[in-house]
């Protein structure tokens, strides 16, 4: 045991060795957060505790199966394996089966994905004549996964009245009639969406206290990963189970609290030493990542917040080259820095190029850099894009395994009821709701007895349905005998769908059916590893149990090709790079312009850049633009107040920059499309705010014409004229062409390269 705890610094492993009573372990960035949770639990194996006996709590699935490989190197597989370990929704929906009954469930339940839940609340919004405008499916959905995680019931809902009051203010008072329809409709289809997950299982454990007793028997040791990003829910749950034993340890880092907008309170992981007073706390403060330049900047930054445990990271790493802030003139020369610099630091170091991330506030900016890269031939991929079980095929595929394990799931059964096209379209599925809704049961029920309840079609339609009923019937059969990978292949290939796949031979339709190839590629996976670990009886519904629970990062691909990685902040959390540039560094845009309501909120944002700076190993760099299309137009740009936050004996600034300027030389936001103004001989002389970093450009340009160009220059405009364009930025005229309507300037800009602008409509001024 003694050789594994040698690995481990000083405030490491007094962390792991102590396991009397609560602890908070709090770990700065690029700590050995993760090394810690594994040897502890390790430690506690090691000390003769059962692994049934330890509880451990992740947010992701591919950090619960790191952990386990980890702890199973120092342990053993057949014990790792065996450990109560995985994220929230894994954990309880498993108690949630096993003690289905006790809630009103049947322990074969589905669980709704966001889309289905979105779904079935714009049918409920319908149904009720409701105005969608007011009532928008995705706003109800946000309201009520809200109440869900904040443990309120429909009934209480029903009686809150702050709750409606809000409601009443903001035009939606029906609310609390849609969320009781939702949760009755959820329950007559036999299905649970994430929240549910969380909210059955406090309700479970409240209200039936020898569950609570068996499981706070069971789970004698308690941890949880990444504690400053639990809500409401999760937070009561461990109070729940921890209340008699009182040995559980939470591991984050306060400084990396970013998801509120999920729900997630900081004051978690802030006040647990009050609700446990008995507690010790650990700080893991030697971050092993980055430089101490990138250190101390951070650590520059984040001490202004006031809502925080006090703790100063260290580095012992090279002190590392100062972080450098680069300004643009526009969005569009951003992108082309970032994706010269790139180019440049690629070709003078020979790094691959998956040592370089760009981050930025908001999906909505990564178009340009996209852009950038693509005209240098720069490889790339979008982190946290589409994941594969989003895709739209294989979420049909997976609405039928739903409805073949659970034949009332109302969203699976409309998602396929006509795919492929069987001839039952919106009008026969609309009778189908209106008669189930009248009469209380589920979609299946309808159509496995369409006359007792008095089904308003014809006897054609009526034989569609019966088609329909005796596939989906063959199918439940099978899942008897059946495997998830004998079935899986089955249902692909009765119920129609390779069939239309293989037929669309565009190459769009070959990418779906290499998707679908891909899937039952994933349940072969899937049986096979469940029976290397002695499962025999692999269902389908274990399938969809793993599937369901899946985040974007569980399911992101090909992650070993070697392409620059563009990701939000958010998405970037957990990931490290050698080299990383943080875009966008303006005010209402990081921080975002959300967040002006209150200092909590500025609060929250100036975390999320700290999360963007202890990103990168190596070298950091800042940018900003001073100006940005937006609607349609420009609109100056201040830089971020959070660069200012930062001391400035760790960065490489712009000469003559002041982030508190607003940059108001007023020539960016005229709205005119024309030049007129521009060629006044009183243009008054606007001076080059901050100097632009030299990238990889194209040879320098020559004062002479271009051969062949009509030499005409309009009044006030020479060759050899310096200008500021509106998204160019800083240029010099080298040629003239046409004449009138047609004149055009050849300018040589610094960061674009060579550009041929139509007079009348370019947008630049001349400066000196």
């Amino acid at each position: 045991m003694e050789d594994f705890l040698k690995e481990l610094n000083e405030s490491q492993h007094k962390a792991v060795v102590y396991n009397d009573g609560p602890s908070l372990v709090i770990a700065g960035a690029g700590s050995g957060k993760t090394r810690v949770l594994t040897y502890k639990i390790a430690y506690l194996l090691k000390n003769g505790i059962a692994p049934y006996n330890i509880l451990a709590l992740t947010f992701t699935n591919k950090a619960a199966r790191e952990m386990k490989n980890r702890i199973a190197t120092l342990v053993g597989a057949d014990i790792a394996w065996r450990l109560q370990m995985g994220t929230f929704h894994s954990i309880f929906s498993r108690i949630l089966r096993r003690e289905a009954d006790k809630i009103g469930f049947r322990s074969d339940f589905t669980i709704y994905d966001s889309q289905d839940s979105r779904n079935l609340i714009k049918a409920i919004i319908k149904e009720l004549k409701l105005d969608d405008k007011l009532y928008k499916p995705a706003t109800v959905q946000a309201r009520i996964s809200k109440v869900k995680n904040a443990l309120i019931t429909p009934d209480q809902y029903a009686v809150d009245y702050e709750l409606n009051t809000t409601d009443i203010r903001c035009n939606r008072p029906a609310t609390r009639d849609i969320y009781s329809i939702y949760c009755n409709r959820c329950r007559i289809s036999g299905v649970m969406d994430f929240d549910d997950l969380l909210l059955y299982t406090y309700l479970l454990f409240r209200d039936f206290p020898d569950v609570i007793a068996r499981y706070r028997n069971q789970f004698r040791f308690i941890m949880v990963d990444e504690y400053q990003d639990t809500n409401s829910a999760q937070h009561e749950i461990m109070l729940q189970l921890a209340e008699e034993h009182r040995r559980i340890c939470v591991v984050g880092d306060d400084a990396q609290s970013i998801y509120s907008f999920r729900g997630a309170n900081i004051g978690n992981i802030l006040n647990f030493m009050n609700i446990y007073p008995e507690s010790r706390l650990f700080k893991l403060e030697q971050n092993y990542r980055s430089t101490q330049t990138i250190v101390n900047a951070a650590n520059s930054l984040i001490h202004k917040n006031k809502e925080q445990i006090p703790k100063t990271i260290f580095s012992t790493r090279q002190h590392g080259d100062k972080i450098q802030v680069i300004g643009a003139y526009s969005d569009l020369e951003e992108g082309s820095i970032v994706a010269g610099r790139i180019a440049e630091m690629r070709m003078l170091q020979h790094l691959p190029y998956t040592d370089f991330a760009i981050l930025y506030r908001t999906n909505a900016q990564s178009r340009i850099f996209e852009e950038a890269l693509r005209k240098r031939n720069i490889p790339y991929r979008i982190y946290g894009g589409l994941s594969f079980f989003q895709r739209k095929e294989i979420k049909d595929i997976i609405a039928y395994y739903r409805i073949v394990c659970n034949p009332n799931d109302e969203e699976a059964f409309k998602r396929i009821i006509n795919y492929p096209i069987r001839g039952i379209g919106d009008t026969t599925v609309g009778k189908i709701i209106s008669s189930a809704t009248t009469h209380g049961v589920s979609l299946w029920r309808i159509i496995s007895d369409p006359l007792a309840y008095n089904l308003p079609v014809n006897n054609g339609v009526i034989n569609k349905l019966n088609i329909f009923k005796s596939l989906i019937g063959d199918f439940m059969e099978s899942n008897k005998t059946m495997d998830a990978y004998e079935l899986g292949k089955l249902v692909v290939n009765r119920a129609g769908i390779a069939e239309e796949l293989y037929r669309d031979k565009t190459p769009e339709g070959l990418s779906r059916v290499q998707n679908i190839e891909e899937l039952i590629n994933s349940l072969h996976e899937f049986v096979s590893s469940r029976q290397e670990q002695g499962l025999e009886d692999v269902k389908l519904s274990d399938f969809l149990a793993e599937i369901s629970l899946m985040t974007d990062q569980d399911t992101d691909q090909d992650e070993s090709a070697e392409r620059v990685v563009l990701m939000t902040v958010h998405s970037a959390k957990g990931l490290e790079f050698k080299n990383v540039f943080v875009v966008g560094l303006e005010e209402e845009l990081f921080p975002s312009q959300l967040s002006n309501n209150s200092e909590s909120e500025i609060e929250e944002e100036r975390r999320l850049f700290y999360v963007a700076l202890t990103r990168a190993e190596e070298n950091c760099i800042l940018c900003y633009a001073k100006s940005r299309f937006h609607n349609g137009m420009s609109r100056v740009c201040k830089p971020s107040r959070f660069i200012r936050d930062i001391d400035k004996a760790y960065l490489k600034l712009p000469s003559n920059f002041e982030p508190k300027d607003s940059f108001s030389s007023g020539f960016l936001l005229e709205e005119t499309p024309t030049r007129a103004s521009a060629f006044r001989s009183t243009a008054p002389t606007v001076r080059r705010l901050t100097p632009i970093e030299k990238v990889s450009l194209p040879p320098s340009a020559t004062s002479a014409a271009i051969p062949g160009s009509v030499q005409f220059a309009p009044n006030d405009l020479h060759v050899n004229d310096k200008i500021m364009h509106e998204r160019f930025g800083i240029g010099k005229i080298v040629a003239f062409e046409g004449i009138d309507e047609s004149a055009k300037a050849t300018v040589e800009f610094e960061n674009f390269g060579r550009k041929n602008l139509l007079l009348k409509f370019a947008r630049f001024k001349v400066i000196k």
